[in-house]
């Protein structure tokens, strides 16, 4: 697997830092690092993104990530300028961002404050929790500059808010403000300003304290299973979560257990 180049300060990408790489224990933290741009996704913003979420899938050490912007905002979408350029970030397999066609096998956090709009806020859709801050504010505003969220927002909003809910703000474009996204059950928690981080890290180190095996295995039953056959639900989930009922680390966690102790997890 690819890694993220790492420059002196710990950023990933060009000597500018377009997204720094952080570790703190068994999470990864991301952050898109283009502040003066509201951390619109250029071409290589989204190659370094796409390089860091691979490396997350393939470190045993590594088992949550959080994913955050510089400077107030998490992200206002494509960067419009580089596509004057003819720049277009979309990685090939992966999609708009290096994410949204293929997220991370791993859970994903987004911390957002400030801007989510556009393929930002389709980001912060294609990851498993999101963690805002009370200047957190969402939206998808394509239609009103005659395009449409193509980059996951049309497939996944609905799922995550009530349908006619998420029909109104596709199609009027309005923006959405954080309480308003946390009535509709689309955040996991809402934060003070400016705490959005520190909401995030203490939600990825809980998960974090989890097995890895059986945090991938579940995420990827509850992705797929909305579109098995009724009668097909068990028998298709069985090949998946067999495997882990028979880990190394099952044992691990009942014998923690029973000794009164906190687990260690070998992914294995």
């Amino acid at each position: 697997m690819s890694r993220p180049t790492a420059n002196p300060d710990g950023s990933a990408g060009s000597a500018e830092g377009v997204l720094l790489v952080e570790e703190r224990g068994r999470v990864l933290v991301l952050t898109l690092n283009r502040p003066r741009a509201r951390n619109a996704i250029s071409l290589e913003l989204a190659t370094a993104l796409g390089d860091a979420l691979e490396t997350l899938d393939s470190r045993d050490d590594l088992s949550v990530a959080v994913l955050a912007g510089a400077g107030g905002n998490f992200c206002a979408g494509m960067d419009l300028k580089g596509f004057a350029r003819g720049e277009i970030p979309i990685i090939e397999g992966k999609g708009f961002a290096g994410l949204v066609e293929r997220p991370p096998r791993k859970p994903l956090i987004a911390a957002v404050a400030g801007y989510a709009l556009g393929g930002g806020f389709e980001i912060a859709l294609a990851c498993d929790l999101i963690v805002a801050d009370t200047t957190a504010t969402f939206g998808l505003p394509e239609t009103r500059r005659g395009l449409t969220a193509g980059a996951g927002g049309l497939l996944r909003l609905a799922q995550r808010i009530p349908y006619h809910r998420a029909m109104e703000l596709v199609l009027t474009g309005r923006m959405m403000p954080a309480a308003e996204a946390e009535r509709y059950g689309l955040l996991s928690t809402i934060a003070e300003e400016g705490k959005v981080l520190e909401a995030a890290l203490e939600l990825a180190q809980q998960v974090a304290q989890n097995a890895p095996l059986a945090l991938q295995a579940s995420k990827q039953v509850i992705q797929e299973s909305p579109d098995w056959p009724l009668h097909e639900k068990f028998a298709r989930q069985w090949p998946i979560v067999d495997p882990i009922r028979h880990s190394r680390d099952a044992k691990e966690g009942a014998l923690a257990f029973a000794e009164k102790r906190a687990p260690v997890w070998t992914g294995s």
